[in-house]
């Protein structure tokens, strides 16, 4: 059975595409700590980020790094920072986050919330920016 990543990245659950490639899938956090909170997931189902073969791992750090230089570009922020918990969505997934200060990364903080308008828009300039 598909998660609900599995789910997204196969087009099956709609999201705020960042990007894309056989391998991995870049989108919005619908639940961001902050404007621009991006979840980048292998497309092959893995509950666990270390179960990924290393390869595998590797290029998806690559890919992470693509969108992460993206988001920089397009949402003001000093740098965006790296966050792995896996305890949500029993599929592996990265955290890109846009941080200011330390406390940007606390998942903790109250979540934003965005219209879906807002979502589409800082998602466009996300993908401007990825191309």
């Amino acid at each position: 059975m598909a998660t609900l990543f599995g789910k997204i990245a196969a087009g099956e659950i709609p999201s705020y595409k960042i990007g894309e490639n056989d391998e991995f899938f870049a989108f919005l956090d619908i639940h961001p700590v902050t404007v621009g909170h991006t979840l980048v997931i292998p497309k092959q189902e893995t509950d666990y980020i270390f179960d990924i073969d290393d390869d595998l791992l590797g290029r998806m750090m690559i890919f992470a790094k693509k969108t992460a230089l993206a988001i920089r570009k397009a949402i003001p922020c000093t740098r965006v920072g790296v966050a792995v918990v896996g305890l949500e969505v029993p599929h592996a997934h990265i955290h890109l986050i846009p941080v200011n200060k330390e406390s940007d990364m606390h998942f903790s903080n109250p979540k934003l919330i965005c219209t879906p308008e807002k979502f589409e828009s800082v998602a466009e300039k996300i993908r401007l920016a990825w191309e």
